[in-house]
Parts: structure tokens; sequence; C-alpha cells
């Protein structure tokens, strides 16, 4: 066989240029022939689920894993003979190789083989003579795969023999179908060679799918959804539908509102899982009538500080049997631990620690005690002159008082200057007519009868002079401590000369105040507490007039929110109604506790209270009044205010106008002024009511409202 033209052709061969190789390919349309995929391993495994160490191989779900088995079962099946696959670095010089076996997969027609001749260098050419002379190459370690010519049909990649690490793995993506580069984009990127099959410009690498050409026409149509507004008229014609109670509307509409409008419709959604008490509907005053209870009465307990107020209603409470004496000899261990053994008495009273360390009364004690014909009420105040707004509580809710003297030398003295003058003057200002004077701790003056009397003139000109009548006035002399003349009469022959009642006597005789049973409901709220898991929010006072029974509605002033009554007591005990006169507990509901303050009027919807901010008051001076700042007191509510006009002053006895705006009012008389108060929304106040100015830490004038 003569070879010396094989070596002639040898030697003519041009050697093998990238340039030459892909210079019948354009731009971003390289065939999938000639790519090579370079694989760089990361550093790192990615992927993975927490847990496990950085030198094994990340944790995979078995998700994960059953898509790694599968696709490695795929891939033998791919290769045919089973071998073992070749690693990344193989698979990547395989890729890069030019020479070697030929791919099995896509073999050259004999079209691309006599276009491929034709673009060879001829025999005889300088450029053969490269490859004429013998070059000594080492062997290739890997198979070299040879040049492949484009063919009409697009031929895919063959697959690589290898098992790709779980959780390298990703899904195939499918190239993108694009339409021809335009025209401007030939000029801008270049003139790209004319292909004899048009679907070769149509396929685009998926490496370089950022190109602005590559359009992915499986995206979804932006414009298939609703647009803006139609999520808007959806939602509205929703809120509607749920506003007319259809099931059905509602829930198209929640599926056509999106998730914004789902969280909005929730929150629309308020769920009140307290059941609604039922109305029986009864007449309350007729059920009065007919009930068989004793006359109902609250009596307020004043006097100057340590005169000895709580220690005689406990011995009150002890003689009568509602305090076990068990209960009392606990008190007297524990009052002679701190060296107070003499207050144990009027710790039935004190419950609170820092009262029964510092041995003062200091907010409004209240209990309750019965006789054959009365169920009384005691509401102890305090003496100390800084705690009068509790002592001004108290005395709003009495029908009667009982002011407590100290008998002994010096005491009284200092008193009748201090509370004693101003406690009688606030009862009298509030409305209490009837006055029962305890002169206390008269066993310390060897019950002297001079010492009594001499007490009871000078207070009696003076409460005549504050406005009590003298039949409404009565003084009983009595010890506390040793608990003579109280329940029973004194045992020491001293005492033997009083013969008048005692003071439980005096109690019983004294009687309550007309209610106002026909009247509005009027409640004026003392305390707001949780009483249980049941009633989360009740509200405690006095009703001052009208009824009130289990279901009704009240309005609460000056707030303007409505609540319903879930429940009710009197006296500590349950009941359906309740009157005028009587201490109740209202358990409210479909109410906010934010709405509601000590102070505020608990009234039926039908008959609310009207919220002020400025009225006209008739005051009776106890201090010298001016235009002034000052405190307005009513019960438990409390407001600042200023006086800003003096109106005129009044004749005690008719009324009638004696000076025209004056510039001052003096200690004693009665005028008319006109009074603002700097609450946002005004007070709940009605005319007839009763308030207290206080300026300065002192009572300066009380009164009527016009």
């Amino acid at each position: 066989m003569n070879i010396e033209p094989l070596l002639e052709l040898n030697s003519c061969v041009k050697p093998f240029s990238a340039k030459d190789f892909f210079e019948d390919c354009p731009w971003l349309n390289i065939p999938p022939s000639r790519k090579g995929e370079i694989l760089i391993e990361p550093l790192y495994p990615r992927g993975g689920l927490p847990g496990g160490s950085a030198q094994a191989a990340p944790k995979v779900s078995k998700l994960a894993a059953l898509a790694a088995a599968r696709k490695k079962k795929e891939n033998d099946k791919s290769t045919g003979d089973g071998s073992k696959p070749l690693t990344s670095s193989i698979a990547l010089l395989d890729k890069l190789s030019i020479t070697g076996k030929p791919s099995t997969e896509g073999k050259r027609t004999t079209q691309e083989t006599s276009d491929y001749a034709e673009k060879r260098p001829k025999i005889g050419s300088s450029e053969s003579s490269l490859l004429a002379s013998p070059v000594n190459r080492e062997p290739r370690r890997y198979p070299a795969k040879k040049p492949k010519v484009p063919s009409p049909v697009p031929i895919q990649p063959p697959d690589i023999d290898k098992t790709p690490d779980p959780i390298e793995d990703e899904p195939e993506i499918p190239p993108p179908i694009a339409a021809a580069p335009s025209a401007f984009a030939r000029t801008m990127l270049g003139t790209t060679h004319a292909s004899n099959n048009p679907a070769r410009t149509r396929i685009i690498p998926a490496a370089l799918s950022f190109s602005p050409y590559a359009l992915n026409l499986t995206e979804s149509n932006p414009f298939a959804g609703p647009s803006p507004d139609d999520i808007v008229a959806n939602a509205q014609s929703s809120s509607k539908g749920m506003n007319k109670g259809s099931k059905t509307k509602s829930k198209t509409a929640m599926n056509d509102k999106g998730a914004d409008g789902i969280v909005e419709a929730v929150c629309k959604i308020a769920i009140d899982d307290t059941p609604t008490a039922k109305s029986k509907n009864l007449d309350v005053l007729a059920e009065y009538g007919r009930s068989k209870k004793k006359k109902a009465a609250n009596f307020v307990v004043i006097g100057h500080v340590d005169a000895g107020k709580s220690t005689l209603m406990g011995r009150l409470l002890f003689d009568l049997g509602v305090v076990d004496h068990r209960v009392i000899d606990r008190y007297r261990k524990e009052a002679e631990q701190i060296g107070k053994s003499s207050f144990a008495l009027a710790w039935v009273l004190d419950q609170g620690t820092e009262e029964r360390n510092r041995g003062v009364t200091i907010d409004i004690a209240m209990n309750k005690f019965e006789t054959a014909t009365t169920s009384f009420t005691i509401l102890d105040a305090p003496g100390h002159r800084d705690f009068i707004p509790n002592m001004i509580a108290g005395a709003a809710q009495a029908d009667f008082a009982v002011l407590v003297i100290d008998a002994s030398t010096g005491s009284f003295e200092s008193g009748l200057k201090g509370q004693t003058k101003e406690h009688a003057l606030l009862v009298r200002s509030m409305g209490v007519q009837r006055l029962i004077v305890a002169i206390n701790k008269l066993d310390t003056v060897a019950w002297s009868r001079a010492r009594f009397e001499e007490i009871e003139q000078q207070v009696s000109a003076f409460l005549t002079a504050a406005g009590f009548q003298p039949k409404n006035v009565s003084f009983v002399p009595c010890s506390g401590l040793t608990g003579a003349n109280i329940v029973s009469r004194a045992p020491d022959p001293a005492a033997a000369w009083y013969t008048g009642p005692i003071l439980l006597s005096q109690l019983e005789t004294a009687e309550p105040i007309a209610r106002a049973l026909e009247k509005p409901l009027r409640l004026t709220i003392g305390d707001i507490f949780r009483a249980s898991e049941q009633y989360p929010l009740s509200a405690s006072g006095r009703i001052d007039a009208g009824s009130v029974q289990v279901g009704d509605k009240v309005l609460a002033c000056p707030s303007g929110e409505t609540a319903a009554v879930k429940g009710l007591e009197v006296d500590a005990e349950p009941a359906d109604w309740a009157v005028a006169g009587q201490n109740a507990v209202l358990h409210l509901s479909d109410i906010d506790a934010a709405h509601l303050k000590l102070g505020d009027v608990l009234c039926p919807p039908s008959a609310p209270v009207r919220s002020v901010k400025s009225f006209v008051v008739k005051i009776l001076a106890f201090e010298h009044v001016t235009p002034m700042q000052v405190d307005v007191h009513r019960g438990r509510l409390h407001a600042s205010g200023r006086v800003v006009a003096l109106v005129a002053v009044l004749d005690k006895g008719s009324g009638a106008v004696v000076k025209r705006k004056p510039r001052l009012v003096k200690p004693g008389e009665v005028a008319r002024v006109r009074v603002e108060v700097d609450v946002e929304g005004g007070v709940p106040l009605e005319a007839l009511g009763r308030v207290v100015l206080r300026a300065g830490g002192e009572t300066v004038a009380a009164g009527l409202l016009e």
C-alpha cells in the first residue's frame, strides 16, 4: 500500500484552532454538540437539612434521596454497559477533548463529511506541512471526542455517565423558546450566519437565557388575574354580603378578594361568648312592696382623728355577736406584738396593713349588722385631714351620721378646732339631717357628768349654727374600749346618772330618709373590681334613686357606653332586683373596664345623666371664697375646676339676693357661684345634686346644684 499520499495529506493538515472551529456559529446560537459544561465542585456541600457535621455529607430529605436514586438509575440505563460513571473531572476532560473515539449517538452524515472536507486545508499547502513530521506525543489517558459538525437536526448533548451528588441535583429546565434575533439585535450584536435549519436559530442555550431576546412564552399572563379595581369591588361586594348574612355570597367573596381581604374580614369579626342574661320583666316596686325585708339604713361614723371611731364600732359588732371572740383574741395578740394592744377592736374594721401599722383609718370601711327591726350598714370614715375626700365619699352614701367626740382632757378642744367641726359641716352639706353624738372615752374622766354637760353645751351651739335642728341631735355618753352604754348600760356606778337611751337604741330610732323609688335609676360607682371568672367586671355602689333588675341595659356616664346587667347582688347576696337606698353590686357585660371609673353614674339609656363642664351652685362658705382654683367632689367623683364668677350673696332664711357680683364670699355666708371643671367631656351632674369645693387641703364651701 502506498502511504506517501497519506503522509503528504498529514503534512498539509492545518492545526486545530478554536477560531476556525466556531467560525460558522453565530452568537448566542452555539450547537449543543460543541458546548462544554465546566463544573467547579463547591468547596462545601450545598443545601441539606439541619444537623450533621461539616466533614460528612449533608443530610437530605427522603424525597431528595428518592429523586437522586431514580436519576442514578436512569443514568445507568442510558450508558448501557452499566460501568461505573466517570468523575466530574473526567467528564470535564471528555467535554473539552476534540479527538478520540466519536460519540455513538450522533454520527456524521455524508453531507456533513463533505462540508467538513471542503474547509480542511488542501494537500501541499504550507499549513499541511506542519503535520508531515512525526510528533512524539504522550498517549492520552482519557478518550477524546472528535469534533462534530452541526447537522440540520439539533443534536442533544450525550448524557454524561456521572452520578451527581444528591444535594447538587437540580431539576432540568427545558430551554426557553424564542424568536430569531431582530434587525436591531443583528446590528448591535453582529451579523448572524444563516442556517439552513430555521429551528436552529430558535434554540437559545439555558446559560444565556438572560438575553433580552430570550422571551419565555411559558410564563403566566400578568393580565390573566383580576385588576386592582376588581379586587376592591369584590371586597366591597363581599362586605355587603356579610352584613346581609348571606352565607353563599360571603363565601364567594372571600375566595375572590385574596389574602388581604380575608385578613380584613376576619379582623371585623367580633366574638362575644358571654351569655346575655334574660330579663324577667319584674315589677320591681310591687316586688319591693310585697317583700318583708327589714328597713335598711346606712350611717357614717365621723369625728376627729384618734377619737376612737373604729374601736367604738368594733365593740358594737363584737357585743352583737357579728365578730367571734376568737377573732378578737387573734387581733389582740397581733396588736400586742407591735405594741398596740388597744387597737384590737379597731382592727375589725381596719383591715389594711398600712392602716394597722399607722393606727389610722385611710379609706371607708364597711360592715353590716342587724337588729330586730333594721339592717344597718356601717361606713367608718377616716378622721385624718389628708383623707377628707374618702370621708366625703362615705358621707354621700349615709342616711344619718354618728359623730364621735373624745371626752379626755385636751382632746375635745383640739378636735373641735380640727376635723370635728369640718366633718359636721360636711355631712350637713351632703344632706344629712339626723346626727347622734357619741361622747367617747368618758371613763377616762371617771364618768364626770360635768364634763359631759360641758361638751354637750359647746357642741350643741356649734351644730345649731351649722344648720342642724336640735330635735335631730342626741348625745350618748359611752366607752368604746369597755363597751359601756353601747349595747348594754355601763356597769360602773359612776355612770348611773345617765338614764337616757344607749347607742344601739338611738340607732334604731333613727328613721332613714325617703327613697326616690319611682325616679330613673341613679347609681354612683364606688368601686370597680373583678368578682370571679363568671363575672369579670363588677361595679358596686349605693342606689340613689330608681330600681334595677337582672337583664336591664344601663348607660355609663360620662363615657356613654351601654352595658347589660348580667348579675346582681344586694348586701353580698344574689338578688333579682334592687331599689334605691340599697348597696348593690352590678355584674356587667358588653362593656370594657376602660369606660368605667370611680364616680361615674349608671343610669337607664332612656334617661341619661347630662355631662356638664359649667354649672351654678348655691354654696355655704366655710372659708373665704373668691374666683379661684378648686377641687369638685361628689361622692367618689373628684374633678379639678375653678370658680369663674360670684353671682350673688343670698339671705340664709329666704334665699333672696342680698348683693350681686360680690368681690368675695365670707365664711358663713350663702352665695350663688359659677364653677367650671377642667375635664374633657364634663362630669355627670344633675340639678339638686350636692357637691363640695376644696382648695389647698381645706374645705372652702359645699352646696346644692341649681
